[in-house]
């Protein structure tokens, strides 16, 4: 039987369904973040970049879940076959990741908490989600926005990194990498 929580050799299944759900809603954002810009529909645009805000505010909810479980949970170590360089820059690697995706939610949220527009922002139309208390102005909106843009650039670098990384685990070192990101723990392990 396959296990929530992780063991010492493999991930459990919160681990895996966080990391692949977190991914994919990421690549997601950084795609609708370039296109909604782009659009010359007004109507369009609007209506994907409230998604865009939805889907951001749910990605820092389940990075911060991320987080906490990776401080529960044991993290299997890496292969033997990993070399010493490689096992003190994978773990800085993946709290710039972790770090990443923390700011780049919370710099959107500063931008639409700053914008003289002042348009509600409602997370998939369930509630409006209060603005962060930061003074509006074109000069605040201008700031958060180039933080978003070149954090957004910087977190779609990292993740080429890192997937970049798991690919030659899997195809070159051919160890366990990635595959135990893939396929989750037995609860007799």
């Amino acid at each position: 039987m396959q296990s929530i929580t992780n063991t010492a050799t493999r991930y459990g299944w919160a681990t895996i369904l966080l990391h692949w759900l977190i991914g994919i809603i990421f690549i997601g954002q950084f795609a609708l973040g370039f296109i909604m810009v782009r659009l010359t529909s007004q109507r369009t645009a609007f209506e994907l970049i409230q998604l865009h805000k939805s889907l951001g505010f749910l990605l820092l909810g389940l990075i911060i879940l991320r987080i906490a479980w990776r401080l529960g949970n044991a993290t299997p170590p890496l292969p033997p076959s990993v070399g010493t360089l490689e096992r003190h820059t994978a773990p800085l690697a993946h709290l710039a990741l972790y770090a990443f995706q923390v700011a780049l939610p919370l710099s959107g949220w500063a931008l639409v908490s700053v914008s003289t527009l002042e348009i509600p922002t409602m997370p998939f139309n369930l509630f409006v989600m209060p603005d962060l208390p930061l003074t509006e102005s074109d000069a605040a909106e201008s700031f958060w926005a180039a933080a978003h843009w070149y954090l957004a650039y910087l977190g779609i670098a990292l993740v080429a990194l890192h997937v970049a990384a798991a690919l030659r685990h899997h195809f070159l070192l051919r160890d366990s990498v990635l595959t135990r990101m893939i396929t989750p723990s037995s609860g007799g392990e």
